[in-house]
């Protein structure tokens, strides 16, 4: 079974930034297709960011596209997600999910499509 773990959460800020990392088990991350997800207090858990294997092609909610970067080091078995500009409405838990299937359309956004997930880390953003 493949193992996420999740860092670089913490308190800050509005308008500060943050670098979250998944650090992945295995020498399979190469092939894995990548998502950051969050889930607030009373709130569903919904997709921020996801990436495939080869770290070619990106997905971004709305919400927070122009400020979240996903990113990938296959060397390093590492996912990254860059948050700049933060607002008190990214807090949440942030978490990594991995899949090794090919995911197609809004696939790519449904927790349910991903088979692996670590604990999460909390983001909190202050006014």
């Amino acid at each position: 079974q493949v193992q996420l773990v999740e860092s670089g959460g913490g308190l800050v800020q509005a308008g500060g930034s943050l670098r979250l990392s998944c650090a992945a088990s295995g020498r399979s991350f190469s092939i894995l297709n990548m998502a950051w997800f969050r889930q607030a207090p009373g709130k569903e858990r919904e997709c921020v960011a996801a990436i495939r294997w080869s770290g070619g092609i990106t997905f971004y909610a709305e919400s927070v596209k122009g400020r979240f970067t996903i990113s990938r080091d296959n060397t390093k078995n590492t996912l990254y997600l860059q948050i700049d500009t933060l607002e008190p409405e990214d807090t949440a838990v942030y978490y990594c999910a991995a899949v090794r299937s090919t995911l197609y359309g809004s696939a790519w956004a449904l927790a349910s499509s991903y088979d692996y997930w670590g604990r999460g880390t909390q983001v909190t953003v202050s006014s």
